[in-house]
């Protein structure tokens, strides 16, 4: 049995918005260095061993920018010739023995279900992650129907990627 799903594109500002939350989420033992430092200044200010607020400035200003390398370099990945055909419209059909991802009738080209490390269900979609800032994301709209969501939820399941 096979899950044919309608035309669908990822939106630039879904992708940059996933990837930098899968990565923050991934690597979030990041933050806690500014976060320790400002524990450590807060500390050291109260107590008065050293008066000095700008451990506190340097450490939230560090972590934001942070935060705002990541989100640049996700934003920058958007922009780049290389990466524009992850950003078109394809229809996807899913069997058990992989993912065929159409351009149109005539092109398309497969992805086995080796490649996907897990998936991950949401409250509108299932996000198959295949690496760092690399997935796919089906909307439960994409699907022509109930019953197509349930085969393919029934065939993640048997992959044990769920």
């Amino acid at each position: 049995m096979t899950v044919t799903t309608k035309r669908y594109a990822l939106e630039k500002n879904d992708y940059i918005k996933l990837a930098f939350f899968q990565h923050i989420r991934d690597q979030w033992y990041w933050l806690l260095i500014p976060i320790g430092i400002m524990v450590l200044g807060l500390i050291l200010n109260f107590t008065g061993i050293y008066k000095n607020w700008w451990i506190l400035i340097t450490a939230f200003i560090g972590g934001l920018l942070y935060l705002a390398f990541w989100g640049a370099q996700f934003a920058g990945v958007t922009q780049q010739e290389a990466n524009k055909q992850m950003f078109d419209k394809f229809i996807y059909e899913i069997d058990s023995r992989h993912i065929m991802i159409k351009v149109n009738a005539k092109e398309g080209g497969i992805m086995k279900w080796d490649m996907v490390k897990s998936i991950e269900k949401t409250k509108d979609c299932y996000l198959l992650h295949m690496g760092k800032a690399q997935f796919l994301k089906f909307p439960f709209t994409i699907f022509t129907s109930e019953n197509d969501i349930k085969l393919f939820e029934t065939i993640v399941k048997r992959k044990e990627l769920l």
